[in-house]
């Protein structure tokens, strides 16, 4: 039997170890690859664009010889500020891609040495340049599997049973459960976006995927509508859950991977940042027969090529 592409060396190009061995330059020179791919790593101004540009040795930045700005590799980027050095930014992000159901923010900051606050945001940020490959406006074509799954607003039972209420009423709960809506292509692209509502995913469905694909849904009788503009398979998942190749076990996997980040590794998600960890879910289903060093770079040159973070720049300075 052949052995699993993820257990052979092939799907390791990248580790810790060497990340650290080669030192602080050699991780800034990856950023500036990164950055100006056009230029192999020499820097082009963010401002007017002129490539006539000298370093600054001493401050690792850069000053341009057209409008005299100063400027460094993150400037203008998810990185700008950053007060985090060169190699351990990239050692986060072999972290990251290395861990196919997400890691803690303890962790990620005992392994960084770093406060709690600086892995939280700064795993956050790397979420957000990860939704520019996810998030690319693009329609879904081919086969789409389409489904949602409910994640959070938990409500524990009180301890004595005559003071349990009957959680399923709207009354008794909490208002923080949230449904993530799955379309995938098989063997392509994961869209997923969070809803209060599974019935939501049929206009989703009617603005993502290409008119000429054909669907794959369950039985739940809101993708009924979906009957009108497309080809759908539908699968009875209370009797079976594949039918001579219809089956919606694309978008379960899916599902399988961000239950086990949600619950396994994050314990609790807010719904707030819901849509962050699914994007983080479908970026690592999309990428996974890729070796740890192609997703590494891969997501080192979006955070190059994504704008200043209005999100997460300066989150914890934030009057409430």
């Amino acid at each position: 039997m052949a052995q699993h592409f993820l257990l052979s060396a092939a799907a390791r190009t990248l580790s810790l170890k060497a990340i650290y061995k080669a030192g602080e330059e050699a991780a800034h020179d990856t950023f500036c690859k990164m950055r100006w791919p056009e230029t192999d790593g020499e820097a082009v101004c963010p401002d007017c664009g002129c490539c006539e540009t000298y370093k600054i040795t001493t401050r690792r930045k850069f000053k341009c010889k057209g409008c005299y700005r100063q400027f460094s590799v993150t400037s203008g980027t998810i990185f700008a500020s950053r007060k985090m050095a060169f190699v351990d930014l990239l050692a986060a992000i072999c972290i990251t891609v290395n861990a196919s159901k997400g890691v803690s923010m303890v962790q990620l900051s005992r392994d960084l040495d770093c406060q709690y606050k600086t892995a939280f945001v700064l795993a956050h940020k790397l979420r957000e340049a990860m939704a520019r490959e996810v998030h690319t406006g693009e329609v879904l074509r081919g086969h789409v599997e389409v489904d949602g799954a409910y994640f959070g607003g938990h409500i524990r039972p009180e301890n004595a049973k005559a003071d349990r209420k009957d959680r399923r009423l709207k009354e008794h709960q909490t208002g923080k459960r949230r449904v993530v809506v799955v379309m995938r292509e098989r063997l392509g692209r994961t869209l997923p976006v969070v809803t209060m509502a599974e019935s939501e995913g049929v206009a989703l469905v009617h603005s993502n995927v290409d008119r000429m694909a054909t669907l794959s849904a369950d039985e739940a009788s809101h993708w009924d509508l979906l009957h009108a503009g497309w080809s759908v398979d539908r699968v009875n998942h209370s009797e079976i859950y594949s039918d001579h190749g219809k089956h919606t076990n694309w978008a379960e996997s899916y599902f399988s991977r961000l239950r086990r980040m949600v619950a396994g590794q994050h314990h609790h998600v807010s719904p707030r940042y819901l849509h962050q960890y699914a994007t983080q879910a479908a970026w690592l289903e999309d990428n996974r027969r890729k070796s740890n060093g192609v997703m590494a770079f891969g997501l080192v040159a979006n955070a190059m090529d994504a704008p200043v973070s209005r999100a997460w720049k300066g989150y914890w300075q934030r009057v409430a």
